[in-house]
C-alpha cells in the first residue's frame, strides 16, 4: 500500500474494488450529513452547535454493523451511538456497516426527537492506515422544530486533519458529502418543520 500522506488523493491510489466499497461508505455518510446541511442551506443565518435540550438521554450503543432492535421503536428521545470504526474491504467490514445502514435509518426516521453520535473510520485492511476518519454528532427535535449537527476528531491517512483536507479525499466522488463535511465541522443548527404528531 502507497504512503497515502504523500498523495494528492489517497483514495485514487487504491484498487478499483476498494474505491468502490469506499464510496459506497461516503454514500452512507451522505445521508447521515447532507439533511442537516441541505436545510441549512435553505435558511441562511441559521448556525453554530448545540446539543439539544434533552441531552441527558440514556445511549443505547451499537458495535460495528450492530442494528438497534425494534423494541426501541417509539422511544422519545432516542439516543444511539454507532461504531463504524472498521468501515474495511478485505474483513467484510464495510459490507457489514452497509448492510445495518438501512436498519438504523427506518428506526431514526419515525422518532420525535433524535440524537446520534458516531464513530467513522475507512481504511483499505484491518489494521491499515485510516483513510479518512471523524466522531459525528447529529441531532432533531420534530416537536422544537430543529436540528443539528457537528463533526469533529477528522482524519486523513491516519493524521488529524481539518475538514477541507477531508473534503479533497473525498470530493472526486461526492461532492456535495464534502461540502456537507466542512460545514457540520464548524457545527450547523436549523429550523425544521415542527411535526403535529410529536
Amino acid at each position: 500500500m502507497p504512503v497515502l500522506r504523500h498523495t494528492t488523493n489517497a483514495l485514487g491510489a487504491l484498487p478499483t474494488s476498494v474505491r468502490l466499497t469506499v464510496f459506497g461508505a461516503v454514500v452512507a455518510a451522505a445521508a447521515t450529513l447532507l439533511p442537516a446541511a441541505s436545510a441549512s442551506a435553505a435558511e441562511p443565518g441559521v448556525g453554530g452547535y448545540t446539543d439539544p435540550s434533552y441531552a441527558a438521554c440514556t445511549f443505547h450503543r451499537y458495535g460495528e454493523g450492530e442494528t438497534p432492535p425494534l423494541s426501541l421503536f417509539g422511544a422519545d428521545p432516542l439516543c444511539v451511538e454507532y461504531a463504524k470504526r472498521d468501515i474495511t474491504v478485505t474483513n467484510g467490514g464495510a459490507v457489514r456497516f452497509l448492510l445495518a445502514e438501512p436498519a438504523r435509518f427506518a428506526i431514526a426516521v419515525p422518532a420525535c426527537r433524535y440524537w446520534q453520535l458516531d464513530h467513522w473510520s475507512v481504511q483499505a485492511t484491518a489494521g491499515g492506515t485510516e483513510l479518512v476518519g471523524w466522531d459525528g454528532s447529529y441531532w432533531f427535535d420534530k416537536a422544537e422544530g430543529s436540528a443539528a449537527a457537528r463533526v469533529r476528531n477528522i482524519t486523513v491517512a491516519g493524521q488529524p486533519a481539518q475538514a477541507e483536507d477531508a473534503a479533497r479525499v473525498i470530493r472526486p466522488y461526492d461532492a456535495r458529502l464534502a461540502d456537507a463535511l466542512v460545514r457540520d465541522a464548524a457545527g450547523v443548527t436549523v429550523r425544521l418543520p415542527v411535526s403535529g404528531l410529536c
